[in-house]
């Protein structure tokens, strides 16, 4: 069996108020292609799908739009799909009885009996050619069993996986896989610091890696946005975003991880690059009056705005300089470029201008949070109360989704 694992697609996202949805598109495009060309049996896509729990319904069309294309082109192919905790798990399921005409399933949230007990059926996928997929969605507090203890979170998680792992053991057969799916934070994982939304009570409780046992055949993750393994077993892996989803993800390359599994267990592994169809460009001024050279030397505009680069601007200040974007605006016109965010730093320290007016919308929450608890009471928030305007946050981001 061959599989292709990737996340974190994040459909409908905008950058700075700029849409993605002509690079999404062009990475669906390619992945069609991919699917086809390397003859994949199974696609597995861990969790934020889309960018927020009720995506525009362009996000939409893109999806339906992919799945029905790599159908045709792959007519046997196999597609497992999980919610993260930037998706609706409802929202993501509704289509359901549509999508697994077309060989699609999805598990948007941890479904659970009268009794409380999991609904096996669900989350047990059996796999084309023999073996079993667990698919698991990102876990909400509400979805873990109470347990006692300093890391409860932890032991919640670790029960749910726990029990899927015994419940599908006694149905495998030997030399037969089994693939594991989820979205979480794992222990050691490198962050992103302005796109990953803080999981599990602000990833104060970050998840070990025997969470997953060593003869298991793959274990495909979600959530973290650089491509990396997981405690040093190559078979336990974040595939990272397919396209960078913040201007500090530029830097590092976004891909697919493709999987052949034998006998249960993996015996070739390649990391895939995702094409870059829109570069991201992040320049260096050291004063306001080198702006005017730095923009003059940019490329001339030529070809669709869309496929401009995108660009983030910073400057050294010793003072405030309102009309600064303005003006490099006007030394854009003409450049087959994009300015998404212009920042300001003092000279020598790194640090932003306090002088400096800064748009609420290129603050993360955490951010704002940080700053008003400075405001307010002249000193860092702790590490219980970024738990708890943590915990508020997701229950905002599950509220809009009912």
């Amino acid at each position: 069996m061959r599989l292709l694992h990737t996340a974190d697609w994040h459909l409908g996202q905008t950058l700075h108020g700029v849409s993605r949805e002509f690079e999404h598109a062009r990475f669906l495009d390619w992945l069609e292609g991919e699917l086809e060309r390397r003859e994949i049996d199974l696609l597995v896509v861990a969790g934020d799908v889309f960018d927020g729990q009720n995506p525009p319904v362009s996000a939409q069309r893109l999806l339906f739009g992919f799945l029905a294309g790599a159908r045709r082109r792959r007519p046997g192919l196999m597609v497992v799909m999980v919610a993260g905790n930037h998706d609706s798990g409802g929202r993501l399921e509704a289509p359901s009885p549509l999508l697994e005409e077309l060989g699609v399933r999805v598990v948007g949230a941890l479904p659970r009996r009268d009794d409380g007990a999991l609904e096996l059926e669900r989350l047990l996928l059996p796999l084309p050619g023999g073996g079993w997929c667990v698919a698991v969605p990102y876990l909400r507090p509400a979805d873990l069993p109470v347990r006692e203890g300093d890391e409860p979170e932890i032991a919640g998680v670790r029960a749910v996986y726990d029990e899927l792992f015994a419940a599908v053991r006694a149905r495998l057969r030997p030399g037969e896989p089994v693939i594991a799916l989820g979205h979480c934070y794992m222990a050691g994982g490198a962050l992103s610091e302005f796109s990953e939304r803080k999981i599990l009570r602000g990833n104060l409780h970050a998840l070990p890696a025997e969470l997953f046992p060593a003869d298991l055949g793959y274990v495909a993750l979600g959530h973290l946005h650089r491509a990396q393994s997981v405690g040093g077993r190559e078979a336990v892996r974040y595939s990272g975003s397919p396209i960078p989803l913040a201007l500090d993800e530029a830097e590092y390359p976004h891909q697919v991880v493709v999987v052949d599994v034998r006998e249960g267990r993996p015996v070739a592994l390649e990391a895939v690059r995702v094409p870059r169809f829109v570069e991201i460009l992040r320049l260096q001024a050291p004063s306001p009056e080198a702006v005017p050279a730095l923009l003059a030397a940019l490329p001339e505009a030529a070809g669709p705005r869309e496929t401009w680069p995108l660009l983030e601007l910073t400057v050294q200040l010793e003072q405030p300089a309102p009309g600064l974007r303005a003006e490099a605006e006007a030394a854009l016109a003409g450049k087959a470029v994009r300015l998404v965010r212009l920042a300001l730093e003092t000279g020598g320290h790194g640090r932003a201008l306090a002088g400096a007016a800064v748009p609420l919308s290129a603050l993360a929450p955490e951010e704002v949070f940080r700053r008003c608890w400075a405001r307010v009471h002249g000193a860092e928030p702790s590490p219980a109360h970024l738990a708890a305007f943590h915990e508020l946050l997701e229950g905002a981001h599950d509220g809009e989704a009912a």
